[in-house]
């Protein structure tokens, strides 16, 4: 699991990284923005949906429900 969600999280920031060169060489500073604010965003729901799986794994060890 470890080496799977680091993976997707560099595709993420290179498919970024590669859009927000493309956007600022036509002259679109705002839609780069944009473009990286979405790879950002995107990003955080994958770790919010890993600290989510934590939380769950803690209370199932520690049996609180």
């Amino acid at each position: 699991m470890g080496t799977d969600i680091i993976l997707k999280i560099a595709g993420v920031g290179l498919l970024t990284a590669i859009v927000c060169i493309i956007l600022k060489r036509s002259d679109r500073d705002d839609m780069a923005t944009f473009a990286t604010l979405a790879g950002l965003i995107v990003v955080i729901v994958l770790v919010m949906d890993m600290i989510g799986g934590l939380f769950d794994t803690v209370k199932n060890i520690l049996s609180l429900s």
